[in-house]
């Protein structure tokens, strides 16, 4: 068996499409287009690509997108305000501080200033604890599209066994909930886990977001299983690798995402997808 690449990059494609089409009927209906605002401190040459690409996807998908660069002294006080600032600011669906901040800045404390109703990166306590207990909410961009890959593939997940490798507050806790959701039996594992090996040859889904390079072998994997893969790591050749041995996997999945291209592409789509989201729920509360 031989893998089929799925392919992010085009799914990424597909839900930007949508949300199109969602944001041009939602400026038909309100007069105005969805909005999203990206707050980005500093000079982190990395943060700035993300955040360029983020402005150019907003405004390719019908989006009001726009950028407030603040300068790496920025106290916490001033990107406070600017946060108070975007929440009062109705024609603003969507907000996003760009991570990291500068050190000097406590980033809990400025996830905890955002309005939840504007929270499209879904990094909000309230966020976090509306997914955990079953109630409508914005999800994590990368764990959202994750889920929107699975289902691409068709994989059933109801009754499915999945394993989440990874604990992370972005990812791996998140996606749990999701799979939860999706009524799929979830093994929630990480770096320490000891029986490892064993519980990854158990699951039919497999979520690699540990951070690690080819942690999980590929004779791991169970002949047939879906696996996503969304570790991003450099070799010292500077080749970018996943969390999955992809070489040896790709012999034995029935799906798998590559890297790069695989799930990368996704976070952006869902961005997208989630400030319309902020959008519509906005519109219908008033």
């Amino acid at each position: 068996m031989t893998a089929t690449l799925i392919d992010g990059k085009a799914i990424a494609e597909k839900v930007k499409a949508e949300v199109a089409l969602r944001a041009a009927a939602f400026l038909a209906k309100h007069g105005r287009k969805p909005g999203l605002e990206v707050i980005l401190v500093g000079d982190d040459p990395a943060s700035h690509v993300y955040v360029k690409n983020k402005e150019a996807s907003a405004g390719k998908a019908g989006l009001h997108g726009a950028v407030h660069r603040m300068p790496a002294d920025t106290t916490q006080a001033a990107l406070l305000e600017k946060v108070r600032e975007l929440n009062a600011a109705d024609h603003v669906d969507g907000i996003l501080v760009q991570l990291p901040v500068p050190k000097h800045i406590d980033p809990l404390a400025i996830v905890d200033a955002l309005d939840p109703s504007k929270d499209v990166d879904g990094l909000t306590p309230e966020s976090a604890g509306r997914l955990w207990v079953g109630r409508k909410g914005l999800r994590p961009c990368t764990p959202h599209g994750c889920m929107r890959l699975l289902d691409e593939t068709g994989v059933k997940l109801d009754g499915a066994r999945a394993i989440v490798i990874g604990r992370s507050n972005l990812v791996g806790k998140p996606i749990a909930a999701m799979l939860l959701e999706r009524n799929a039996t979830v093994v929630l594992a990480h770096s320490r886990t000891k029986d490892l090996a064993d519980r990854v040859r158990e699951a039919d889904v497999v979520i690699a977001a540990v951070g690690k390079a080819e942690l999980v072998r590929g004779d791991w994997i169970q002949e047939g299983a879906v696996v996503i893969d969304v570790g991003i790591n450099r070799t010292p050749e500077g080749k970018l690798i996943g969390d999955v041995e992809f070489a040896a996997a790709k012999e034995r999945a029935r799906a798998i995402t590559p890297v790069p291209g695989g799930v990368g592409p996704m976070t952006i789509a869902m961005l997208l997808s989630n400030t319309v989201d902020a959008a519509e729920a906005r519109a219908e509360m008033r």
